[in-house]
Formats: structure tokens, C-alpha cells, sequence
């Protein structure tokens, strides 16, 4: 069975196949699943990587011995999957290693409603069941449990359109880059019948990866999506990662759009529809998203990092909507999960509403100059966190919400660790770039003192 302890993850499952991720692994997932959660039916879906039909396949066989019913939707994107946890009512497992490299892939797993399953709310215990059960958890000598194949993406792409409408916009040239991702499955069906030339990139199903990273959030990933833009003349740009929740966008430029920048739209947008509703953000995201919340009679909610803090918060206050810097975006009528579609198509209706570019429509959310992450190796993180504390002491005010942040009117930062990596991670941003760039310097300089 290997160490799964090693694979499984704070909030999935991720690993390299077969040598940390088999068959015979994802089959004891599968029973162990079905008893942890107490399902009676099960939906999976898988994304478009060689080893995900197999993986997921076995999955289903573990489930069925658990007597469990199974609705596979086969091909589809992680919205996908949420969509259909949400609709159908039941939990759900998405095979996908999302934008890691082709030798990975991995689980996403939810309760019914789309209600997400990490270290302290299941997983740990599917882990410890799993290990327990070994190679034996298909047992019996027939599958007892249904399987119901069903094709979703019908359903998934009306759903969006219910809730974004983009039948009235003006034409619009988009170019997609799917990064030969689960968007080059989803984005036809979505797109389909509405006011938009679309010029794909990469759509075919392909989990090698045979173009580029299916991570946007790398600039290099980037640079066929912008010179698509420029040479079709292309009203904007989405990029999308491997299991396609995750949406970049670049403007008719082809410069890349601030996801703080896109958090704001989609905020005020969401904020016309529910008035005073609570919006979320994390604490890296630019000051200018709660500023923008408040002027629209929004209640912004300041959180940690990370998915599981995001959906926490949202299900707590009941918010309307939540953005990451990452490029993640959660919607309350989504079943408070994430979609990057769901992102874009807010940004399409926004655009093809009125008539400016896009460059002129973002501008008024991007308030404030921003250094971007910011990563430093360094063995001695508690020494490096004491020395900027020290540095900065009477010169903002400080918060350890997650690491360690600085604000001062006109500047702020967060310094904070990776949860996987011997890495600070550093974010500023101030209303000027040189101000912005002497506070980074700082910060920078003193951590990789330490470090040396």
C-alpha cells in the first residue's frame, strides 16, 4: 500500500503513479470512503490524464463493494464535480492532480452539497481505513453497488448560465487558453450559442502537457495566450489550469489582470445583486478589495491563505463571494465552492455590458502597486521572522493572523512560511511603486541575511 500518509495531503489527495498513487490504492480509498462518509451513492468524475480512467475506475470498484451507488460523469473539471455534488445532493470525488506535472494525479473529495473534506473533517480518517483495508477492499466476489453513468456537462453549463447572464452582451473575441486542460472539455458547452468569437488554444484533452504547464499563475505559461491576444485582436484572454477551477485573465494588451483586480469586479457585481452582503479575501489580496467592498455597502472579511480558511469563513457568514490572490473565486450560489467559469464569465458580462476595453474597466480596481510572492529559502525561519519584526517595530501596525504583517497608511506587507516548503513567502504593496519596491528590498534584504 506505500506510506499514504505521504500522499494524502491537508485537503487531497496527490501523488506520483504509480509509485505513491495505484489502483490498488484508489480501490481502498474507494471502500474506505463509502464507510467513513456513510454514503448510499457516490458521483466521480476524472480529469483528462492517462492514469485517471484506470485510478478512478478502481475507485468505483471500492466503492460499489461498500454497497454504495456510483454516478461516474466521467471527463470533467473540478467545478464540474462541485456542481454535481451540489445538484445531485450527494459527495463527490474528483480525480485530478490539477496543474502538477504529468506523473501526479490525486483526489478532491466533498460531502454532499460540495461541502469540502480536509485533514480534521474526513480525510484523515478515509486514510487510516484505507491503509487498514490494503488490497482487500473490492472483497467481494461481485460489485454491489449501481453504477450509473451520467453525462453532466449539459447540466454544468446551464447551471452557469443561470447565473451569469451572457446572451445580451455585445460581441466579444476571447482568446482561451486551455493548457490542454479540462476548460478545453467545459469551455465549448459554456460558450456555446453566445455572442463570442472564440480562438482556442490547447484544447485538446492531452495530461502530458505537451505545450506548457496548465498553471497560469506562472508567467511563462502566459506568453502564447498574449500573443494570441495581440495577433487576433482579442477583446481579453483566460488561461486555466489543468482541472480548469482556476481562471487567469490578460486584458486586449495582453497584460495579465491583478486576480485582487478580478476579486473587486466580481465583488461589485455580486454586491448589486445581494446588497450589504459579506464578501471575502484573503490577507494577501489587495488593500483596494475591502476599500471597494465597503464603497459598494459590502461587508469585507479578512482571512488566512488558503481554500479551506475561504470556505470556512464563507459558509460561517454566509458571504456572497470570496477571491484569492491564487486566482481562486468561490460564489455562495456555487455551493460556496470555486469556479474559475464562473470567474470568467463575470468578467465577460462586466466587459460585454458596455463598451471600453478591458484595460479601462480594471483600472478602477487596481488601486495600488503590489510586488507579488516573493519566495526565499531559509532554514531558520523563526530567526527571520524575530529580525523583520524587530526592524519594523513602532513603524505599522502588526498582525500574526498568518505570519507575520506590517500596515502603515501608505504600505503593507505579509510575510508568512510555506506549509510545504523550507520557503518565506513575502507579499508588499504600497500606493506608490518605489515606496512598494524600498519596503520589498527591506524585508527581502534582512530575510536572506538571516538565511546566509
Amino acid at each position: 500500500m506505500g506510506d499514504l500518509a505521504k500522499i494524502f495531503k491537508a485537503y487531497d489527495v496527490r501523488g506520483v503513479v504509480p509509485d505513491e498513487l495505484d489502483e490498488t490504492i484508489a480501490e481502498a480509498v474507494g471502500a474506505a470512503f463509502v464507510e467513513v462518509t456513510g454514503a448510499a451513492s457516490v458521483v466521480v468524475a476524472h480529469d483528462m490524464r492517462e492514469s485517471s480512467v484506470p485510478l478512478s475506475a478502481a475507485f468505483v470498484r471500492g466503492a460499489r463493494s461498500r454497497r454504495a451507488d456510483v454516478v461516474h460523469a466521467g471527463l470533467g473539471s473540478t467545478d464540474l464535480l462541485y456542481y454535481a455534488s451540489g445538484s445531485l445532493g450527494l459527495p463527490g470525488v474528483m480525480f485530478t492532480a490539477s496543474h502538477n506535472p504529468a506523473r501526479y494525479n490525486g483526489m478532491k473529495m466533498c460531502r454532499a452539497g460540495a461541502v469540502p473534506i480536509g485533514g480534521e473533517t474526513g480525510l484523515t480518517a478515509i486514510r487510516d481505513r484505507a491503509a487498514e483495508l490494503a488490497g482487500t477492499a473490492g472483497g467481494a466476489s461481485e460489485p454491489f453497488g449501481a453504477l450509473i453513468e451520467k453525462d453532466l456537462l449539459p447540466g454544468y453549463a446551464h447551471h452557469l448560465r443561470t447565473l451569469v447572464d451572457l446572451s445580451g452582451i455585445r460581441p466579444l473575441k476571447v482568446v482561451v487558453d486551455a493548457g490542454n486542460g479540462m476548460a478545453g472539455h467545459t469551455v465549448p458547452a459554456v460558450f456555446d450559442g453566445l455572442p463570442i468569437e472564440l480562438t482556442p488554444l490547447y484544447f485538446e484533452l492531452d495530461g502530458t502537457f505537451p505545450n506548457h504547464e496548465a498553471n497560469p499563475l506562472e508567467p511563462q505559461n502566459l506568453v502564447d495566450l498574449q500573443r494570441a491576444v495581440a495577433e487576433t485582436g482579442a477583446d481579453l484572454g483566460l488561461a486555466f489550469d489543468g482541472d480548469a477551477d482556476r481562471c487567469w485573465v490578460v486584458d486586449e494588451r495582453g497584460a495579465s489582470v491583478s486576480p485582487s483586480a478580478i476579486t473587486a469586479l466580481v465583488a461589485v457585481r455580486e454586491l448589486a445583486k445581494h446588497p450589504g452582503a459579506t464578501v471575502i479575501h484573503n490577507l494577501i489580496t489587495s488593500r483596494g478589495v475591502p476599500e471597494i467592498v465597503t464603497e459598494h455597502g459590502g461587508v469585507p472579511v479578512r482571512t488566512r491563505v488558503g481554500h479551506s480558511f475561504i470556505k470556512a469563513e464563507m459558509a460561517r457568514t454566509g458571504a456572497v463571494f470570496g477571491g484569492e490572490h491564487s486566482a481562486h473565486y468561490y460564489f455562495r450560489d456555487f455551493w460556496f465552492a470555486d469556479s474559475g467559469m464562473l470567474a470568467a464569465m463575470h468578467v465577460l458580462a462586466a466587459l460585454g455590458e458596455q463598451r471600453r476595453p478591458l484595460s479601462e474597466v480594471v483600472a478602477a480596481y487596481s488601486r495600488y502597486h503590489a510586488s507579488g510572492e516573493l519566495n526565499s529559502a531559509v532554514a531558520d525561519q523563526g530567526a527571520a521572522f524575530a529580525e523583520v519584526r524587530r526592524a519594523f517595530e513602532g513603524r505599522g501596525e502588526t498582525d500574526e493572523l498568518d505570519g507575520l504583517t506590517v500596515t502603515a497608511p501608505d504600505w503593507w506587507f505579509n510575510l508568512r512560511a510555506s506549509n510545504t516548503e523550507p520557503l518565506i513567502r513575502l507579499n508588499a504593496e504600497a500606493a506608490d511603486e518605489g515606496t512598494m519596491k524600498a519596503i520589498a528590498d527591506e524585508v527581502l534584504a534582512i530575510v536572506r541575511r538571516v538565511s546566509e
